[in-house]
């Protein structure tokens, strides 16, 4: 729900978007609507279920209080990537825009990734930054902040865009809690996404 304002240009500017989801979303043992539900909402905002991935692994139970392995998340990002040739990755920062320890893990495992050289030389890895409190939940009103502010990428959607970010939103409904439709109101998230770079290391060589 986080990235809605990136994948709604993406998909005006016919790039082909692809999205990896790395649990089912069970943890209130509602795993399969979910699933359904996130495929409404990747169809409401123009990614086909041709190219939404969902992985249900025991190891990567959807659950703020466990430990992903950083290895795991690692080698299921990095053959998704290898697989598709993919030259963009979108992906969260290190405090995973709500806090939650998956996205923080998934984090994790694309800066080790990036730092041991496993990422393809033409694959960049970009992080939506987090915001504070504030800024989060004043709506377009950030704009002039992250305009001014430095970014490697800056996605902005206007009105048709937001009411199109809403409709893939409420394809959630098993999620929209009161405080979800005080975030559809009032965050910035839905309409700005800015991103910054992931330093890669330097490429594993092979002299023969």
């Amino acid at each position: 729900m986080f990235f809605a304002p990136t994948i709604i240009r993406l998909v005006e500017l016919n790039a082909s978007v692809h999205l990896l989801c790395l649990s089912e979303g069970n943890y209130y043992n509602q795993g399969a609507q979910r699933k359904k539900e996130l495929l409404n909402s990747c169809a409401v905002l123009g990614i086909p279920a041709s190219r939404v991935t969902i992985v249900d692994h025991r190891k990567l139970p959807d659950d703020p209080k466990a430990e992903w392995s950083i290895s795991l998340v690692s080698s299921v990002i990095v053959k998704h990537i290898r697989a598709h040739s993919f030259n963009m990755v979108l992906t969260f920062d290190g405090r995973g825009v709500s806090g939650h320890a998956n996205h923080i893990a998934i984090h994790k495992a694309v800066s080790h990734l990036a730092s041991t050289g496993q990422v393809p030389d033409d694959c960049c890895l970009l992080s939506l930054v987090t915001v504070g409190l504030l800024r989060k939940y004043i709506s377009f009103l950030e704009l002039p902040i992250s305009w001014l502010l430095s970014s490697c990428l800056c996605c902005v959607i206007g009105s048709q865009g937001y009411r199109k970010a809403k409709a893939a939103m409420i394809c959630h409904r098993t999620q929209l809690l009161w405080f979800r439709h005080l975030y559809v109101a009032f965050s910035r998230y839905m309409f700005i996404n800015t991103f910054q770079m992931i330093p890669q290391g330097p490429k594993n060589l092979k002299i023969y």
